[in-house]
């Protein structure tokens, strides 16, 4: 694949989103930087280590280009079959990475909590955005972080201010329509939690029909002192879409950071989570489950930095493969010399129900203290016969005894997600997919 940076991205760099002209200084430099970023990166091949399993080829392929025009208008009777039942939150609604205030119920927001859309708060608060906005991710970032920076669509802004507890999650749907041609959209959010603030959020990624189009969304996430956050990401995106997430952490000392990642659309999909400790005494645990079947490469990275002493991250990921499904978990840790008393474990479950299904994990550590506790470990299994036979024995029927005991072992990701409402209909989408997966 020839590296050169106008053989495949460039299209991606229109510079005609929402938020191009707002005439800010600091952001046209911020973006004409990304772009040299993209042109000096070039095109990422199996040759290089983040890159080693997955190909860009099929992404390349589709020739994506900016969403430049509205979407057609949507009333909130067509997003409610993409609802969580008897979920009660804030919600927030992108459609093709654009912020609808229409579809959005951000009425009666609690003393403390923002939400507007990017774009919005570009023009009539910029001074909000200017030291958040790349604050994060840095100026220098890998490739889609890059065209998400130089070609931003729109995008959230979350900022609680200190002390501030918000009871009801905040949820954020990305909703995506097919368009008469094959669209990009890059979504950039930033969700800041000053000291002793306190919230629950919500991503959902979803989709009207089983269009082709890609989602390049960027998260720049920080949390103050003492501050707490659950973030749930569910992916569920068209059969045909691709997905690309950067997800970018720093944690206050004292912080508390929980996130459960489950993927289960799209067909070509890739997450990167990175995790800097800006604070000593922070927790960071990461959960996570994927399921991969035909045609479906499901790719999760992670790069969690221990620069300080005293801090803890869990990372727990669990893969369930069948049909030619493929799955990529890439996750590495790292320990500084003075980062004592580092506390971190990695773990990687897979379980695969056919021949044809793949997976290439490779957890890492990279430890350079002497005092700290560190663990990673990595399985690929099967469906033990005997559970299937006993199962079978009394009068099951083998696509219900599959659904039964991958649903256990996904339990313990699964239990991690609330409310209940939550739980129960990303439980059932999974147990869906099992039951009627082919296997061999």
């Amino acid at each position: 694949m020839n590296a050169t940076p106008g053989n495949g991205f460039a299209p991606w760099l229109a510079d005609d989103g929402p938020a191009a002209d707002t005439g800010l200084a600091w952001l046209d430099s911020r973006r004409a930087q990304a772009r040299a970023q993209v042109r000096d990166q070039g095109i990422p091949t199996t040759k290089q280590e983040a890159w080693r399993y997955t190909s860009l080829t099929r992404l390349l392929e589709q020739g994506f280009t900016p969403t430049a025009k509205a979407t057609t208008p949507l009333e909130p009777r067509d997003l409610e079959p993409l609802l969580v039942p008897g979920l009660e939150a804030y919600r927030v609604v992108l459609v093709n990475g654009r912020f609808v205030p229409g579809l959005s119920d951000l009425q009666h927001l609690p003393a403390g909590l923002r939400v507007g859309g990017l774009a919005q708060i570009l023009k009539s608060d910029p001074d909000a955005l200017k030291d958040r906005l790349n604050g994060v991710a840095g100026e220098t970032q890998p490739l889609f972080a890059a065209l998400n920076t130089a070609g931003l669509d729109d995008g959230v802004v979350v900022l609680l201010e200190r002390g501030a507890q918000v009871e009801r999650p905040i949820e954020l749907i990305h909703l995506s329509v097919g368009m008469d041609e094959p669209r990009v959209a890059q979504p950039r959010h930033v969700v800041a939690l000053e000291a002793g603030a306190q919230a629950s959020l919500i991503e959902r990624y979803v989709s009207l029909g089983e269009a082709l189009y890609c989602t390049n969304s960027v998260l720049e996430l920080s949390l103050g002192r003492d501050a707490v956050l659950k973030h749930q990401r569910i992916q569920t995106e068209s059969a045909n879409a691709f997905h690309i997430a950067g997800l970018y952490l720093s944690l206050g000392a004292g912080s508390r950071y929980q996130c459960v990642n489950v993927g289960l659309g799209a067909s070509w999909a890739r997450t990167d989570l990175n995790v800097r400790f800006a604070g000593e005494h922070a927790e960071c645990d990461l959960q996570g489950l994927y399921l991969a079947g035909d045609r479906q490469l499901m790719d999760f990275h992670l790069d969690v930095d221990h620069r300080l002493p005293h801090c803890s991250s869990r990372e727990n990921f669990k893969g369930i493969l069948y049909g030619k499904g493929r799955a990529v978990f890439d996750g590495r840790v790292y320990v500084a010399k003075d980062a004592q008393r580092t506390d971190a474990a990695m773990s990687n479950r897979n379980l695969l129900l056919s021949e044809g299904a793949e997976v290439d994990t490779k957890p890492q550590l990279e430890i350079n203290a002497d005092d700290v506790k560190c663990s990673h470990g990595t399985t690929v299994g099967q469906i033990e016969p005997e559970q299937l036979f006993y199962l079978r024995s009394r009068g099951i029927s083998a696509p219900l005894a599959r659904r039964m005991l991958c649903l256990g072992f996904a339990g313990e990701i699964l239990d991690c997600l609330t409310p209940d409402a939550l739980r129960d209909q990303v439980a059932e989408q999974v147990g869906s997919r099992l039951e009627q997966a082919p296997i061999d």
